[in-house]
């Protein structure tokens, strides 16, 4: 009797090893061979990339000097896409008349902007201290006409060296379908 027990022990034993070694021979098979997974999840990465730096951030480069000394040409530039809350002392980049910019908004929609001939910027009436300008704002004679009211939607974005700087004094005020991101962070040229 111990036999037989022994040996339906043993039995069912082998019977469980082999349904053990079934079971994890039907878990390692996959429809698809190796080859295949890998262009799979290929294609997965470079679709989560391309929806985020297509769709949520960007890249650009710093096109000139307008920027300086803050940002220096050829700085690599993040911006974040989504941002849509512009406001005063923010740092966009903005395609206008199929040109890439890169600028700080001073005045945004309902704010009244007027450059004086002493080369101040007022904002609403009020002369603007800014601590990381360092040179006057000019006035560009016969491109935007002053005082500017900004409507709804609109921004005033002026480069950081305003003696020769491309930007709303030249272009005028800035649609906010224009800017394509606020600058989240600068990656300095010469450390690449």
């Amino acid at each position: 009797m111990a036999a037989e027990a022994g040996l339906q022990t043993e039995q069912t034993q082998q019977k469980n090893e082999q349904e053990q070694k079934q079971e994890k021979k039907q878990k390692k098979r996959s429809p698809m061979n190796p080859v295949q997974i890998f262009f799979l999840n290929a294609i997965i990465i470079v679709t989560v990339i391309w929806l985020l730096f297509g769709m949520v951030f960007g890249f650009a480069a710093v096109p000139n000097g307008d920027m300086s000394p803050n940002l220096k040409a050829g700085d690599l530039l993040l911006y974040y896409q989504l941002y849509k809350d512009y406001k005063a002392q923010d740092v966009v980049v903005l395609r206008k008349n199929d040109t890439t910019y890169v600028g700080r908004i001073v005045a945004v929609g309902g704010d009244t902007v007027e450059i004086t001939d002493s080369e101040s910027l007022v904002i609403n009436g009020h002369t603007m201290i800014e601590n990381n300008i360092y040179s006057p704002t000019p006035r560009y004679e016969g491109f935007t006409q002053y005082p500017l009211t900004l409507a709804e939607g609109e921004c005033f974005v002026l480069a950081d060296l305003r003696n020769g700087g491309e930007d709303s004094r030249y272009y005028g005020a800035v649609s906010e379908r224009e800017i394509l991101g606020k600058v989240i962070t600068v990656i300095r040229r010469n450390n690449l």
